[in-house]
């Protein structure tokens, strides 16, 4: 189940098959795996055991995938963070997964030093993958590593990693609700997340996948990365989303499967023009990551490029999948249940919902994460019963369909009367001035908690709050309706392009 021993048996099968295209550059699974062994030799070098931690600040690139499969060898923690990190939330990432090794991309560097990271050393031993701006404030991956090439890593005893149960990766929440968690995520998880991935993708040894999701995140790494590691296929990695670069490289390497979030098919259709046979070897397109609206689908079907829905998230990756014909068939459905997991919802009994109920989506099984990095807190109020509780309500219908409500936290109570977030959006999202929107419960005198719109118009449009809040007259119960609205020009967004609700909220109260 040890994904970099996969690689190695790929590497040993069909050595000159391409692994990995970057920047135009072909890489071979012989490469690969001579790259892995150089990187693993220059960690154990520097003394990193299993158990270590190394964090990883990379845009997507051949080190960062040097370096997840080194540590998978070796039984050393991986923890991808997210390169857009403030100062701030870097520091916290550090102090809380408390490194061995911390390696980021020169151009991170002023951020680097403003989070205080060497501070940190002699514990955190901080290195640069490019130029640094300072010559020899920091240890220097290519340059460091260079001296293993054509080696090996002793991995004799137990110095790698032998129970698929052991940790293989810390990948921290968005946070859009609070500070983030380090959710700890085994060998075994991720194995069976690459099988969930072969069926929902139909993967194949020729496959060849358009990566450009950040590999610090899910979606990137457990969706794509991994899995076709798994198939001995072939991956065109993009260290950024460009619209006319997608198009051309999906014409150059005949790409067959693609992942995107709603933000960047968004963008792929405002570049369509003239694009179109440049789709045609794509057979698997599939889009995930946030609310996905029905319209955008129906777009892309019309283009001739129907896409198939995923939905899951850090503590268990893929959860629930739907078909390209179930898209269809069941529109606002977020599909059912992967192969490999048990899903349910829950009422607050803790009992089964019947079809049409609201309840939380919870699930159990290999694809679980073991708990949270040093927080037993949350661990516990996450994982109860042996069911880990997403904090999705969601309901579901005869045939075992789900439909998404909303987040549990997002929901509030104005009146004595449940609100959800995601139906007001839904309903105001209609409105031909508004171009996106986002609602959250504030606290409020006489009603406990009142909804408060956040808008972005569309270019072109002037819209006054009283003309959002009457868009709801007829659509929504009273209840419902928002009482304050602020216009926005964009919102705070994870990376995969999740609305920051709790940075929403701060902003306006000035704290």
């Amino acid at each position: 189940m040890n994904i970099a021993s996969i690689v190695r048996r790929w590497s040993e099968i069909s050595p000159a098959k391409t692994a990995i295209i970057t920047e135009g550059v072909e890489i071979t699974y012989s490469e690969l795996e001579r790259g892995v062994d150089r990187t693993a030799c220059w960690l154990q070098s520097l003394g990193l055991e299993k158990g270590d931690r190394v964090a990883v600040m990379l845009k997507n690139c051949l080190e960062f995938l040097e370096l997840y499969l080194a540590c998978c060898r070796l039984g050393v923690i991986f923890v991808p963070l997210n390169f857009r990190s403030a100062e701030a939330e870097l520091k916290y990432f550090l102090e809380n997964c408390d490194p061995r090794l911390f390696v980021f991309g020169s151009e991170f560097e002023d951020t680097v030093r403003k989070a205080g990271v060497t501070e940190l050393m002699p514990q955190t031993l901080p290195c640069a993958v490019g130029e640094s701006g300072t010559q020899g404030a920091f240890l220097d991956l290519n340059r460091e590593s260079a001296a293993f090439d054509g080696r090996r890593p002793d991995l004799e005893g137990s110095k790698g990693s032998a129970d698929p149960g052991e940790p293989q990766v810390i990948m921290y929440t968005s946070g859009t609700t609070g500070e983030p968690k380090g959710a700890v995520l085994s060998h075994r998880k991720t194995f069976f997340n690459c099988l969930n991935a072969d069926i929902f993708f139909r993967l194949d040894f020729d496959d060849i996948m358009l990566i450009l999701l950040p590999m610090f995140h899910s979606g990137g790494l457990f969706i794509q990365v991994t899995p076709i590691l798994y198939k001995g296929a072939t991956m065109v990695i993009h260290p950024r989303f460009e619209a006319d670069k997608v198009y051309e490289d999906i014409q150059k390497y005949r790409v067959t499967k693609f992942l995107g979030v709603p933000t960047v098919y968004k963008a792929l259709l405002k570049s369509v023009a003239g694009n179109k046979p440049a789709l045609s070897s794509l057979k698997v397109c599939a889009i995930g990551g946030e609310r996905v609206i029905p319209e955008l689908m129906l777009q892309f079907r019309e283009m001739g490029l129907p896409l198939r829905q995923i939905m899951g998230q850090t503590e268990t990756s893929i959860l629930l999948w739907a078909s390209e014909e179930e898209v269809i068939r069941k529109p606002g459905s977020v599909g059912r249940p992967v192969f490999h997991a048990t899903v349910d919802l829950l009422n607050q009994e803790g009992q089964s919902c019947k079809p049409g109920e609201v309840g939380e989506i919870v699930v159990r099984g290999t694809i679980m994460m073991n708990e949270y990095w040093r927080d037993p807190v949350r661990t516990r109020e996450t994982i109860r019963n042996g069911w880990l509780h997403t904090g999705d309500l969601a309901r579901r219908d005869e045939e075992g369909y789900y439909y998404l409500v909303d987040r549990a936290k997002d929901m509030y109570i104005s009146g004595g009367e449940n609100v959800y977030p995601a139906e007001v959006e839904r309903v105001l999202r209609d409105h031909p001035g508004i171009e996106d929107i986002a609602v959250v419960g504030v606290p409020d005198e006489k009603w406990g908690e009142v909804g408060h719109a956040f808008v972005i118009t569309k270019q072109g449009y002037r819209l006054d709050p009283g003309e959002v809040i009457s868009h709801c007259e007829g659509r929504l119960a009273r209840f419902k309706w928002p009482k304050k609205v602020t216009f926005c020009k964009e919102f705070p967004r994870t990376a995969l392009g999740k609305v920051r609700k709790a940075l929403l909220v701060k902003d306006m109260s000035g704290s």
